[in-house]
């Protein structure tokens, strides 16, 4: 007599759904698409909205064939599964030429155009280092994509709750049309986030400009706002506080050397901020900027400053010296700063005890990252005050620079020291500590 019975199926056959999606979450598209072939359970799980919501897509300017497969398989799969997006992200590699700005322009234009016609979802959109105001954006094809863009963001405005366009640097007419297009449906815009670190080309006085302050008066919930110095001004705060104020939590704001940042805030229209948003929290990001009439001009008295970080990014300075920052700025935020981050290139003015002083008084400082020429005996006296309770930091990270290539003295004063408080290190402290040759 035959054998009637059916052959017996793997354990894979019989996987429940919900652990099949989560086994499909794991595999690239590759991968995945070689899985639904399987069987029909298999194939239905590729079509699975839960494995569509996210997606990255990124643009070399000098691809090899690898990347050019990675992309054209991302491209297709985002276009097939558009329906299910709800975060898309864009990133933008080394433009190199002209060819690639072209193609990069005509390629988002067939995107965003299908994305705008399938896509209900999308709620997070991200697009960094586009690096608009290199020269090998031709003046069409920058202000094409801008249009397609624009246009893009009216569709989706209503829903989108977070947008990044960081390193755009676009011009003031560009970067006001982008924004007001989140508003243009509504005459309002209600995003909670939104990134704008580099979005304007860097030597733009944006605080100068009313189409900007009118631009960002249409935002009503904002959560948090990331974005240059170059944009501040009364305007901007006195904008922030009348339509934002409910529900403002964090200011991101980066200052570099190579952007405008000479203009005059006033303090009161700080506090009148921090007054009408109790929850704001403001951080500042400065980089190379250093003198100290500049830091004063910016770091105001009555900004509720949660992190401070200033990097030398290895350069110096006659001009640069740290001592009046430390002893007589910093200290105004001891009862507000939280973090700390410090890369110096101090080699001609010993810092510890104006350091270590700043660290004592800051009731709130839970985080120190401090890159520059500092004693070994600093690190002692800085752990032996953690061990008394005299701060409450929880993350200590200090590269130490040395003048010198060898370090090994100094490497085994800070073994010593490591082993002198490994109990309060292994227990307490997110710990780093290392010599670095200068």
């Amino acid at each position: 007599m035959a054998d009637t019975s059916e052959p017996e199926q793997s354990c894979w056959a019989h996987l429940p759904d919900v652990c099949l999606r989560h086994v499909f979450h794991w595999l690239d598209d590759r991968d995945r698409s070689r899985a639904a072939l399987i069987c029909k359970n298999w194939s239905q799980a590729m079509y699975s909205g839960c494995l569509w919501r996210s997606r990255t897509i990124t643009f070399y300017g000098r691809p090899s064939r690898t990347r050019t497969l990675e992309l054209q398989s991302a491209l297709w799969y985002v276009k097939k599964f558009g329906k299910y997006l709800e975060r898309l992200e864009i990133k933008v590699r080394k433009p190199s030429n002209t060819a690639f700005t072209q193609k990069f322009q005509v390629t988002m234009q067939d995107l965003l155009e299908h994305l705008g016609r399938c896509s209900s979802r999308l709620v997070s959109l991200s697009i960094k280092y586009l690096a608009l105001d290199r020269f090998i954006w031709k003046n069409a094809v920058r202000a094409q994509f801008i249009k397609n863009l624009a246009t893009f963001l009216r569709r989706t405005s209503k829903r989108l709750d977070y947008l990044s366009l960081k390193g755009a640097r676009v011009t003031l007419e560009g970067g006001c049309e982008l924004l007001k297009s989140l508003s243009c449906l509504t005459k309002q815009s209600f995003l909670s986030e939104i990134n704008l670190e580099d979005f304007f080309s860097l030597h733009l006085p944006v605080y100068n400009s009313p189409a900007f302050h009118q631009t960002m008066s249409k935002f009503r919930s904002l959560v948090t706002l990331t974005f240059n110095y170059h944009c501040i001004s009364d305007e901007l705060l006195d904008a922030l506080r009348e339509h934002s104020a409910h529900s403002l939590c964090t200011l991101n704001i980066k200052c570099r050397i190579n952007e405008p940042h000479g203009q005059v805030v006033a303090g009161m229209a700080w506090a009148n901020l921090a007054t009408r948003a109790p929850k704001l929290h403001v951080n500042f990001f400065c980089e190379r900027v250093l003198k100290h009439d500049h830091l004063a001009r910016i770091l105001l008295v009555e900004i509720p400053v949660r992190s401070i970080s200033l990097r030398s990014c290895s350069f110096s300075h006659p001009d640069w010296i740290m001592r009046p920052t430390l002893t007589d700025l910093l200290p105004a935020y001891r009862h507000v700063l939280q973090e700390l981050t410090l890369e110096l290139n101090n080699d001609q003015e010993l810092l510890d005890d104006e350091l270590l002083q700043l660290i004592l008084s800051c009731q709130r400082l839970s985080l120190l990252e401090v890159w520059a020429f500092l004693s070994i005996t600093f690190m002692e006296r800085l752990l032996q005050n953690r061990a008394e309770r005299k701060c409450i930091l929880t993350t200590i990270k200090v590269r130490i620079y040395i003048a010198r290539q060898e370090t090994d003295e100094e490497d085994r004063l800070l073994c010593d020291i490591y082993r002198k408080f490994k109990s309060l290190i292994d227990s307490e402290l997110n710990y780093s500590a290392l010599t670095y040759p200068m």
